[in-house]
């Protein structure tokens, strides 16, 4: 693996950021089974970090990664960071994407009382989530398009360029698979446990898609359904889909430990992705 690097997605003065906007943070919360893990909140400005594997290991294929977080935040270790070192090794690159998200307050205490209040509420998330939808989709499509145009340079293949995402990433990941044009289509999609509430219709070069949950995630319905829908979608449009829902794991277990099934999801999909060609055996 080389040494990460980070770029501005958006050339200055491309896209307007609010006067109001609170400085970019980093911080450490705590998931749904008290495990720490970094996030991000706050982006207005979005990046990619890049994360190129060994020249001597590099198989041409590359992966935009959306970690989730509600829309207000980004998980950015266990669905960024941690998920890039493991393509890395794989001969993947890596092209995290801190795409722009709703604001919070800047104190830790009133982020977490304000952000805990909007996903306990089905109806409003689903507000924001289309509120927000064009910005997210927008920065989704335009890290596509620098990864191919960063291709020679990168050493990837233009034709082996595709996006995962995490939740509220799974909603960026599907936005983009479902909106795309011809130079930011990307030729593979992994939405894992994602968020998605609208009609789902695939255009008719729908990329092969892959999927995970867990069946006991903590938002139900709302993953439940959004994963139901995507396969259905595929399914009816006769594009490669393939589910892998696990007994247990809850919501946003990523690259987390926590001893089950779930735990070799990333392997299983390693597994489609060469079966997809789109990695060598």
């Amino acid at each position: 693996m080389t040494t990460p690097f980070v770029l501005p997605l958006w050339p200055a003065g491309t896209i307007a950021v609010p006067a109001d906007a609170l400085p970019e943070k980093e911080f450490v919360g705590v998931s749904q089974v008290g495990t720490p893990f970094g996030q991000v909140r706050n982006v207005t400005t979005p990046s990619i970090i890049v994360y190129l594997p060994d020249p001597a290991i590099a198989t041409g294929t590359a992966v935009v990664v959306c970690p989730g977080g509600g829309y207000h935040i980004l998980a950015i270790d266990h669905e960024g960071h941690d998920v890039a070192r493991w393509l890395n090794a794989r001969g993947i690159a890596a092209i995290i994407l801190k795409y722009r998200l709703l604001p919070t307050p800047a104190d830790d205490e009133e982020h977490a009382a304000y952000l805990s209040a909007k996903l306990s509420d089905p109806q409003e998330m689903r507000r924001l989530a289309a509120a927000h939808d064009p910005a997210m989709r927008s920065d989704a499509l335009e890290a596509i398009r620098v990864v191919r145009r960063n291709a020679i340079a990168w050493r990837i293949n233009a034709q082996r360029v595709g996006i995962m995402g995490f939740s509220a990433g799974g909603h960026v990941t599907t936005t983009a698979m479902l909106h795309y044009t011809s130079d930011s289509r990307p030729n593979f999609a992994a939405p894992i446990y994602p968020v998605w509430f609208e009609a789902i219709n695939p255009p008719a070069d729908a990329p092969p898609l892959f999927i995970a949950l867990a069946n006991d995630d903590e938002f139900g319905a709302i993953i439940l359904d959004s994963v139901a829908n995507l396969t259905k979608a595929w399914q009816v449009a006769q594009v490669p889909v393939e589910v892998h829902a696990y007994a247990g794991g809850g919501h946003g277990f990523g690259m987390m430990t926590r001893h089950l099934p779930c735990d070799y999801w990333i392997d299983r999909w390693y597994e489609w992705l060469v079966s997809q060609g789109f990695q060598p055996a």
